[in-house]
């Protein structure tokens, strides 16, 4: 009867084990998921735009340098 037991409450703590071990790689699962999430979701939502950063032209020391012509 002891032995019974005592396989009976190893095999109980086995499979809490790996049902512990099957929750925490889900949970990484789902961590690693949510965050492809966010990052997609950021990119549609800000794209990046160049045309809105562009140089407008040379300063005002670059032109007197240059003799005020812009090549």
């Amino acid at each position: 009867m002891a032995i019974e037991t005592l396989v009976v409450g190893a095999a109980i703590c086995a499979a809490l084990g790996l049902i512990s071990l099957q929750r925490r790689v889900m949970a990484s699962h789902l961590g690693a998921a949510t965050v492809r999430l966010k990052t997609r979701t950021h990119d549609m939502l800000h794209p990046y735009r160049p045309e809105l950063h562009y140089m407008r032209g040379p300063g005002p020391k670059w032109l007197e340098k240059h003799g005020g012509r812009y090549e």
